[in-house]
């Protein structure tokens, strides 16, 4: 019963996790950015958020994916599925990293 609640709340978190991908790919809706939270109000509206909502989109869309994995996992209680969150964060992690220095240097 604990693994069915558990799937549940993380096949929710990853639809959530998926609209706000779906949207920042559309460039629609408040921006989910370290960036654009932390900018003055001259500063947002100077920036060009392009590159902002792409990186948004592409973390929220591999954070989905790791949700829906543990929900799998709960439910196929397919354990080996670690392997695959663990190299998903890892991915996340890097790219956020990486399109970071890529948007600070203007290669985007």
């Amino acid at each position: 019963m604990v693994e069915i609640i558990g799937a549940v709340v993380c096949a929710l978190f990853s639809i959530v996790a998926f609209f706000i991908s779906i949207r920042s790919f559309q460039e629609k809706g408040f921006l989910f950015n370290n960036a654009y939270i932390w900018a003055s109000e001259q500063e947002r509206e100077q920036m060009n958020k392009k590159p902002y909502y792409r990186q948004t989109a592409i973390v929220f869309l591999i954070v989905a994916l790791i949700f829906l994995c543990f929900a799998i996992e709960l439910i196929l209680e397919a354990y080996w599925m670690y392997i695959i969150t663990i190299a998903l964060s890892i991915v996340a992690v890097v790219y956020a990293i990486v399109s970071t220095m890529k948007i600070e240097k203007g290669w985007s």
